[in-house]
């Protein structure tokens, strides 16, 4: 007399061949390759991406000889080769130098700015009853179409009408300008998906509008203002387009330097390299300082 044993505790039950059969191809192939070999793979792609960035850093670090001579990887077999005396000639430099300035005193407030007055206005179209509130938010949604080279040739007789065109202080403004709407619309939605009798709360405790924003949505909606506090400093500080036309030799940032340098002196790598390195490895820094608040930004709102 035989009896059927229960399942082995601790031990889980093998699919049968029934079950691996009906499976989808799919389900088997994501299966087989879940494992290691993705992860190896996305490595692999990451240091590829990560080749041009690396290979200006050790061009940057060469003199110009050795670079006419021979590629940044001939650095592997000859260390000697390495030397600061680019970044030493960059420093000597005043156009620059000066125009990394320029570029940190644009940068900065152009994302402050957009990061504080969107985030005003989003609270206010989210939370704030005034008249003509939904029409007002579905005219910032379709600055949004808006492209940039439209508003150029409008924008600079303005500017030069009121007279900022050629400063600092008209790149700013005009990053401002075509920043805020997407600022302000995807703040708006990430404040909307606050529960109201969280808000309600702080109101019956007595907090006002400001004390509200301040205590309880700015807290809460830190993730979704990290991520758009870092797109836009990756977007002015790249920004060549917008620089080129209105900035002056005295405020260009250090895309427009770089390219005047190649423009007059294309043979000058030893400034090149360094300054279009150093131009590189800010956005880099900043992304990878802040990657978690951006990440979070990103997936806020995705699970509930």
């Amino acid at each position: 007399m035989t009896t059927d044993a229960g399942p082995v505790p601790g031990k889980a039950a093998e699919p049968s061949g029934t079950a691996k059969a009906g499976r989808s191809l799919g389900s088997r192939l994501v299966e087989g390759v879940s494992g290691g070999l993705v992860r190896v793979f996305l490595v692999v792609v990451g240091l590829f991406w990560l080749v041009p960035t690396i290979g200006l850093l050790l061009a940057s670090l060469r003199s110009p000889e050795d670079i006419a001579a021979s590629g940044w990887w001939k650095v592997f077999t000859e260390p000697s080769q390495i030397t600061f005396d680019s970044y030493a000639k960059l420093l000597e430099n005043d156009d620059i130098t000066s125009s990394l300035l320029n570029t940190v005193w644009i940068t900065v407030p152009a994302t402050l700015l957009v990061v504080i007055i969107g985030s005003l206005a989003g609270y206010a179209f989210a939370w704030m009853e005034f008249p003509g509130r939904d029409w007002w938010f579905l005219g910032v949604v379709g600055l949004l179409v808006v492209p940039v080279q439209v508003a150029l040739i409008p924008i600079a007789e303005l500017f030069g009408t009121i007279g900022v065109f050629g400063s600092v202080l008209g790149v700013v403004l005009f990053h401002v300008g075509f920043g805020l709407p997407f600022a302000v619309f995807l703040l708006r939605n990430f404040f909307a998906e606050i529960p109201r009798e969280l808000l309600e709360a702080a109101r019956l405790d007595g907090a006002g509008e400001l004390r509200l924003f301040f205590r309880v949505v700015m807290p809460l909606g830190a993730p979704a203002i990290a991520s758009l506090g870092i797109f836009q400093f990756l977007w002015v500080w790249n920004d060549m387009l917008v620089a080129l036309i209105f900035s002056d030799s005295g405020s260009q940032p250090i895309t427009v330097a770089l390219q005047t340098q190649v423009r007059q002196f294309g043979n000058n790598i030893d400034v090149l390299a360094p300054g279009a390195f150093i131009s590189m490895v800010v956005p880099l820094a900043v992304f990878f300082a802040f990657q978690r608040q951006f990440v979070s930004g990103v997936m806020a709102g995705a699970v509930k």
